[in-house]
């Protein structure tokens, strides 16, 4: 009995954690059935629900920032000019005090960021059920089925507790780290700065067998940054997710341990509002600060 118990919860958590994958199959292209068969897809599969929900937050993301563009007066304000205006003037003022140079980009860009990951960390508040039971109906599966632990249908809502999307938002600015260090510096001058410091010397010889070690220290410094940045957030929000999970196992183990259940959520749930705010501005921050460094022509 505690064995059949101990698997049922265990594919509890498998279900919740594997993503609604596409890719090729030995029967032809279409959607995994289980977690095994995903990870079989490799390389070339897709997961559709985290591209879905990142896509469709986006767009969440601009249509309220237009609408509020297009709604501002100069009289009165909306609750939701506020809003935007509070928002604005808050990234604004975190750029200016951590961005160094000069570029217009960068504050419309911090903005989408700790916006658009702060949509993404706010789906780890919805009730972990809810939206994998909708798309398992939706997809023509009955109660009992569902009910039974038995679905075949895989949704992840949280795109930011998949390492494809941070890792991939990383690599995009990662991508506009080393553009501006070229364009800022010149090549000569990006290359210098991998290979010239941190030890350097006025000797010619030494400066040049010097050169391999500052190359070897200064490429794991470059390297580590969209690592740091999309591990960073995959990591503390994986973890979040998975406490809610087990947090809802405890609802099917009677109704005094659903109750602390309830109590236990409540308390995860409003402590990780904090969570998932101060996530979205490491994230934005660390973007600005790397793209400072980019700027700095010494």
């Amino acid at each position: 009995m505690a064995g059949e118990t101990q698997e049922a919860g265990t594919g509890y958590i498998q279900h919740h954690l594997t993503n609604l994958t596409y890719g090729q199959t030995e029967h032809g292209w279409g959607f995994a059935h289980s977690a095994q068969e995903a990870a079989e897809m490799g390389f070339m599969s897709v997961n559709v629900d985290s591209l879905g929900w990142s896509i469709a937050l986006a767009v969440v993301f601009s249509f309220l920032f237009r609408l509020g563009a297009k709604r501002a007066t100069s009289g009165v304000p909306t609750g939701m000019q506020n809003f935007i205006e509070m928002m604005v003037e808050f990234v604004d003022g975190t750029v200016k005090d951590s961005f160094h140079g000069r570029n217009p980009w960068i504050a419309p860009m911090a903005l989408t960021i700790f916006v658009w990951v702060f949509f993404m960390n706010l789906m780890d508040l919805v009730p972990v059920d809810v939206l994998p039971v909708i798309a398992a109906l939706i997809n023509g599966e009955s109660w009992e089925v569902i009910s039974s632990g038995r679905s075949h249908t895989y949704m992840k809502v949280v795109p930011s507790t998949d390492p494809n999307i941070t890792l991939g938002m990383a690599l995009a600015i990662f991508g506009m780290i080393i553009y501006y260090s070229i364009k800022v510096k010149g090549i000569g001058g990006f290359v210098g700065e991998l290979t010239l410091q941190p030890f350097s010397a006025k000797n010619p010889i030494v400066q040049a067998i010097f050169i391999p070690i500052n190359l070897a220290l200064e490429l794991v410094g470059l390297l580590a940054k969209p690592f740091s940045l999309g591990l960073r957030l995959f990591g503390n929000m994986y973890a979040g997710e998975m406490i809610f999970i087990l947090i809802a196992m405890m609802y099917g183990g009677g109704l005094l341990l659903g109750a602390f259940g309830g109590v236990l959520q409540l308390g995860w749930a409003i402590f990780h509002i904090l969570i998932i705010t101060l996530q979205a501005f490491i994230f934005m921050v660390l973007t600005i600060v790397y793209l400072s460094m980019a700027h700095e022509d010494h």
